[in-house]
């Protein structure tokens, strides 16, 4: 305890962002996406295809499945989806539905970064450095600042946005993650909580599809917990080891115990994942290197103990599963907790460097987004309205008052942060991380109104399942093999098709039969089939949709 601190932190400096704009900021992060789309390909349509199917009674809740193929071990988010489905009677469409669960897990995750940073950084290590005569920020002021700092980081990751706003397991288990860091942080300070937590926090994530991640966590925690200085700490252990006892026989009451590993055997597959992690993790990985280096005296207290253990276990399964950038999606809640702690340290260069590369990076980003929006809806300038068209043949532009209003709104704002920020309000501790954070929202606002239409018929099957019933008509019985879960989901929600994705088609009992190929791979006609079509998504140029019909007009019997 009596290393010196880097933390010099004046009373002004802690001062904490308004709630207001901390819960505005927030939603307009959560809020654009989730309404206004389809499910898009792959994990996310798949998904939902069998969030779908368990509500609608087309398949067990125990045993889901989509087109024949069972799901995988993650069945605590497609019950979770299934069940606000069926909450919502029909009164809104089944994907709005279904996502709306999703979003309250990614606040959710919100809620517990934030906390967790604040209880690690009332912690005795974590406090700055008192000033001989006073003036230094109080525990709870300088806590509070910090966790603003975490939750900022966050939302700034790169990595979260697109993940982040997918109807998808993973949203699970990274709220999952945060519960425990939540647990593990607060153990000295909220005793029941912290039990609470952590008994729903890694059996949740074992039913999420990650029980090796749950145990791996649980050991790393354990280890934190059983050096702590805190006497309520090392007593957390044994909650610790109850909560991992329950995470196992959850997973082998679902069976759902699964490990994807794959090494890395060339320098290609290596710089591979560095590029990965330098883009996904950022802004927070620089700064989380900065913490490591500035605290490298205290690397064994509970505020760098506890975030770094976290952050390891999840970059250890992203490597264990070659690279997943959905297992690094785990590390963000941990990585932004290490992150927040590099800002009572930084230099007022380095924060100024932060600031102007957020200004000049998202500003450029706001006018491109403008310009291609004015191009595609009014025709000037007239070069990135024909490049739209170009790599989305048949899109048909779609206006929205109510986008507009909101991207205007959304601009206006971030003008006004960036003269905040470039003016005179240099204290607050947080203030590195507002304009990366605000800046990822504007623009993901930005897509999500203005670019919402075409960014709609670019990643969603519907487009393919238009063309497919055109030669297929609706309600028919299609063999589907070879096709993945997306697709499978997407041909019984879009066209309403029954959908055999396991029966090979010379066995099948249905008259249509489609099979993946691509533009170079043109597999010859199945016996007793003829080619009806092919067929491709607009915006993708290799993944081709052949249609087969069967011979005889006559449907063998069932």
């Amino acid at each position: 305890m009596n290393t010196p601190k880097p933390a010099l932190v004046t009373e002004r400096a802690a001062s904490r962002l308004p709630r207001v704009a901390l819960i505005l900021l927030c939603a307009a992060y959560l809020l654009p996406g989730v309404f206004g789309r389809d499910p898009w390909k792959s994990a996310d349509i798949s998904a939902f295809g069998y969030m779908f199917n368990i509500a609608q009674g087309h398949t067990p809740w125990l045993t889901p499945m989509v087109g024949g193929l069972p799901a995988d071990a993650a069945l605590l988010p497609y019950w979770l989806g299934a069940l606000f489905i069926k909450l919502s009677g029909g009164l809104v469409a089944p994907e709005l539905a279904a996502r709306v669960p999703f979003a309250i897990l990614l606040g959710l995750a919100f809620v517990w970064t934030w906390y967790s940073t604040y209880h690690l950084a009332r912690t005795d290590a974590a406090q700055p450095i008192p000033f001989a005569f006073g003036g230094e920020a109080s525990p709870v002021d300088y806590a509070r600042a910090i966790a603003d700092g975490a939750l900022l980081a966050l939302i700034a990751s790169l990595g979260l946005l697109q993940l982040g706003h997918e109807t998808t397991p993973e949203l699970a288990q990274l709220a999952s993650v945060a519960l425990f860091l939540y647990a593990l942080a607060a153990c000295p300070f909220r005793p029941w909580q912290s039990r609470v937590a952590a008994l729903i926090a890694l059996p949740a994530l074992a039913a999420s599809g990650a029980p090796s991640i749950a145990m791996m966590l649980a050991g790393a925690g354990a280890v934190a917990c059983w050096y702590s200085s805190y006497e309520p700490a090392r007593r957390f252990t044994r909650w610790i080891v109850l909560s991992a006892a329950l995470a196992a026989l959850v997973a082998l009451s679902l069976q759902a115990w699964g490990w994807r590993l794959q090494g890395y055997a060339d320098g290609g597959q290596f710089f591979s994942l560095i590029r990965l992690l330098a883009w996904f993790t950022w802004p927070a990985w620089p700064l989380a290197l900065w913490t490591l280096w500035r605290w490298r005296a205290h690397l064994l207290h509970r505020h760098i103990a506890v975030p770094l253990g976290s952050a390891l276990v999840s970059l250890v399964a992203c490597v264990a599963m070659g690279g997943s950038d959905r297992a690094l999606m785990l590390m963000l809640p941990p990585l932004a907790v290490l992150a927040s702690f590099a800002l009572p340290t930084l230099h007022r260069g380095t924060s100024a460097a932060i600031d102007w590369f957020s200004v000049f990076f998202f500003t450029i980003w706001v006018i491109a987004i403008w310009v291609i929006y004015a191009s595609v809806y009014t025709g000037f300038p007239a070069k990135p309205a024909a490049n739209v068209m170009k790599l989305a043949p048949g899109f048909t532009p779609k206006f929205s008052a109510i986008a507009l209003t909101v991207a205007v709104l959304g601009t206006l704002a971030w003008l006004w942060l960036v003269q905040w920020r470039t003016g005179r309000n240099r204290h607050p501790l947080w203030k590195s991380m507002v304009l990366p954070a605000s800046g990822v929202a504007v623009c993901w606002m930005l897509v999500m109104s203005l670019g919402l239409p075409l960014f709609d018929y670019a990643r969603s099957y519907r487009p393919l399942i238009v063309r497919i019933s055109q030669h297929v008509p609706r309600d028919a019985c299609i063999a589907a093999p070879g096709m993945s879960r997306a697709q499978l989901a997407a041909l019984e929600y879009f066209g309403d098709y029954r959908v055999e994705g396991k029966m090979p088609g010379d066995a099948t009992r249905c008259e249509f039969l489609l099979l993946p190929e691509t533009v170079n791979r043109r597999a010859p006609a199945p016996a007793g089939w003829l080619l009806v079509a092919r067929e491709r998504r607009p915006v993708d140029k290799d993944e081709v949709i052949a249609v087969y019909r069967r011979s005889s007009a006559e449907t063998p019997g069932r």
